[in-house]
């Protein structure tokens, strides 16, 4: 210590000293929202970053300075926050500054920047976790490029919100790959065996694979999946639903053990998902099973991609920029270099062009096996009905019921009914007109037994009298799964009644005697399986105005008769419809692959998806028209429309996308012979930009390969 510190008001004299030179001493200070005077990594100072902003024109990676404070942690595949919108004249020593703080993704790290003008510097580094890799990006780029999409809309899909306590715990060390399975009921198969030895062997085989009847798809899958760990290799499986992953969790959990595989699916909750995907990201698990979200999972060294039951709707994503699964797990077999395997008891008509183009081969069993494996499927048509003294009386025909009966000896039996509720579809008794709101003209329905309300604006309606006739009496033009119940309750007063549908579904009934009736897709698996089945009210499946509702409409059959036991054990199958119509034909005969073929090939002839791409374009009149005429689509492109939709009325459900309630929106469906897929995508997409960018008028809504199309 000096001597002058220790004389009467030295202290004092020092500090202003101290505080003084400190205020002259031009030493810069970081300022973590801007980084305003910080020194700039040494290397690599350049953070190349994609934005969370979905929109077209924006559609591109942007520099950002990376201060030294931020260089160890801002490596490529980190979440950042970044400074967005900021103009040109908000420039202070050398950087740009101001603009809104928003998400990112370091894509990569470089020494200079493209753009000539001042940068702005990375806000901050959520997290080092590095949770976007290279291929995940080039995919994800893929699927924008393929759908008419922004890369960053995808990667919302792909890569799932951060939780901070599920990134701070550590991952579980990697399990040793499994010994190769045995082929177990992949026997049945006339190529299985020779499928899951390419699989244990390193192969990448693709195959489309049409189940037989029965619950083994799940362990068939399981082995599959184990065959591919056993190459050191990584397997993904996407489902349809929570029930079907959860049977398939089961079934890898015997096959491999706990803890071998990860199970992505809404249902686990956002900190158990998220650390779940961490382990698969860090490679501590690699085998993944999951709902439509894990179709992006970032499985290490991934070696085959499943995809089961491609039909079902659930696999379509309601979010921009509406990918499939089965596509984007195509585009996955292409990058990765990997297996693919396509899996439904039923056939799609994209699984069958795939078999025809080549791309696949098909994985089926010998037609001895498949007759055997699966029911014995009767008709009724209307002419049975028609004479039919039990079906005018109780709906139900006669054959139905003595199939009922036989059932219930040996099992429960299973009832599909195309409705839920109690009576939804109401009409004339006399004239079979529909009955309709005097209010806005909507549909009337039957909740409950008493009530008649209308199905659009809610009101009730009292003195309901026909319109063209006069007559006050209704008839159900539907009966929904209550109402089915409850005839078949007091039909049959000692057996138990459940029911299946959206509001309460069952995943599993004991096989004790007992009538299930469920709506399309929610059929609980039955221990033995069913002793029979019930397909009621085919017709209102059939006359859908889609162009899949045959394909549907047997995809739904061919399910429900599968739960039930093969010819062998006596099962049955009933189905209410015309027996001449092609759908109805396929499920007797069980061939959904002969029906998926000649589907196909109309299509084909007619020019229908998936033998040309298609685009549905939807807006406001005038902005429809006016995107069309200045999209620049290919020579031979063809648009077909616009055409009005129906106007959404107040108090009836919308889906996402649909034209807001009481305004007038067209469509129009662009389409183009195969091979000019790509051409139209990347049109429709310039044009999007182009009018986003010019702040153009009314939203026009972009959607390619539409599931449906009328």
């Amino acid at each position: 210590m000096s001597s002058e510190n220790e004389r009467p008001g030295g202290v004092p004299e020092q500090l202003a000293l101290i505080r003084e030179s400190v205020r002259k001493a031009k030493v810069p200070k970081a300022k973590p929202r801007t980084w305003r005077g910080a020194a700039l990594a040494k290397e690599l100072p350049v953070a190349r970053v994609v934005v969370n902003k979905g929109v077209l024109h924006l559609d591109q990676y942007f520099d950002y300075a990376v201060p030294e404070e931020l260089d160890a942690d801002a490596q490529p595949g980190v979440r950042v926050r970044v400074r967005f919108g900021a103009g040109a004249r908000n420039v202070r020593e050398g950087r740009r500054e101001g603009g809104g703080l928003i998400d990112g993704f370091v894509v990569e790290r470089r020494a200079d920047s493209d753009y000539s003008g001042p940068l702005a510097a990375l806000a901050g580094v959520v997290s080092p976790e590095r949770v976007l890799s290279a291929q995940m990006l080039s995919l994800a780029r893929a699927v924008a490029d393929r759908y008419a999409g922004s890369l960053a809309d995808v990667l919302q899909l792909a890569v799932p919100p951060r939780n901070a306590r599920a990134e701070a715990k550590p991952s579980p060390e990697p399990s040793a790959p499994p010994a190769e399975p045995d082929a177990g009921t992949w026997e049945r198969y006339q190529q299985g065996p020779a499928f899951l030895r390419a699989l244990g062997s390193g192969g990448v085989p693709r195959a489309v694979w049409t189940a037989l009847p029965g619950p083994h798809w799940a362990e068939e899958i399981a082995r599959a999946v184990r065959a591919t760990l056993a190459s050191g290799r990584g397997a993904l499986v996407v489902v349809p639903d929570g029930r079907s992953a959860g049977r398939l969790d089961a079934a890898l959990t015997a096959q491999l053990g706990e803890g071998r595989h990860a199970l992505l699916t809404a249902d686990s909750g956002p900190e158990r998902r998220y650390r779940q995907w961490l382990a698969v990201r860090r490679g501590a698990v690699r085998a993944v099973v999951g709902t439509r979200a894990a179709m992006f999972a970032p499985v290490k060294d991934l070696g085959l991609v499943v995809v089961w039951e491609d039909g079902d709707s659930s696999h379509s994503d309601d979010n921009a920029p509406f990918p499939h699964v089965r596509e984007v797990l195509e585009l996955r077999a292409a990058h990765d270099k990997c297996a693919f395997l396509l899996g439904s008891t039923s056939c799609t008509v994209e699984a069958a062009q795939l078999v025809q183009s080549g791309w696949a081969a098909p994985l089926v069993a010998d037609r001895t096996v498949a007759r055997a494996a699966a029911p014995l499927v009767r008709t009724v048509g209307d002419g049975e009905l028609a004479r039919d003294e039990a079906a005018r009386a109780a709906r139900l025909p006669s054959l139905a019921w003595q199939a009922v009966r036989e059932g219930l000896k040996s099992g429960p039996v299973l009832v599909q009914v195309p409705r839920r509720g109690y009576a939804p579809r109401l009409a004339c008794a006399r004239c079979r007109t529909p009955a309709r709101c005097r209010h806005c003209a909507g549909p009337l329905e039957a909740p409950d037994e008493r009530e008649l309300r209308c199905a659009w604006c809610g009101t009730a309606e009292g003195d309901w009298t026909c319109v063209e006739c006069g007559s006050t009496r209704l008839r159900a033009q539907v009966v929904g799964a209550r109402r089915t119940a409850e005839e078949l309750g007091r039909a049959f007063p000692a057996v138990p009644v459940r029911t299946s549908g959206r509001d309460h579904v069952l995943d599993s009934v004991p096989g004790q005697p007992a009538l299930v009736v469920s709506t399309p897709g929610a059929e609980p698996v039955a221990d033995g399986g069913y002793a029979a089945a019930l397909l009621l009210d085919g017709w209102a499946m059939l006359t859908r105005p889609d162009l899949r509702a045959g394909e549907e409409a047997l995809r739904r059959w061919i399910n429900a008769a599968s739960l039930v036991r093969g010819q062998d054990e006596g099962g049955t199958v009933v189905v209410v419809a015309e027996p001449t119509l092609r759908p109805v034909q396929a499920l007797v005969r069980w061939d959904p692959v002969g029906h998926a073929l000649r589907e196909l090939a109309e299509r084909a002839e007619l020019g229908f998806p998936p033998v040309s791409r298609m685009a549905e374009v939807i807006g406001r009149p005038d902005a429809v028209e006016s995107f069309l005429r200045a999209a620049q689509l290919p020579p031979e492109a063809q648009v077909l429309g616009p055409v009005p939709l129906p106007v959404a009325d107040p108090g009836r459900a919308r889906r996402p996308g649909d034209p807001p309630v009481g305004e007038q929106w067209e469509r129009a469906l662009v389409r183009v012979p195969p091979g000019s897929g790509a051409a139209l995508a990347a049109a429709l997409k310039a044009a999007q930009a182009g009018r986003l960018a010019r702040g153009g008028g009314d939203p026009v809504r972009l959607r390619i390969d539409p599931p449906d199309i009328g």
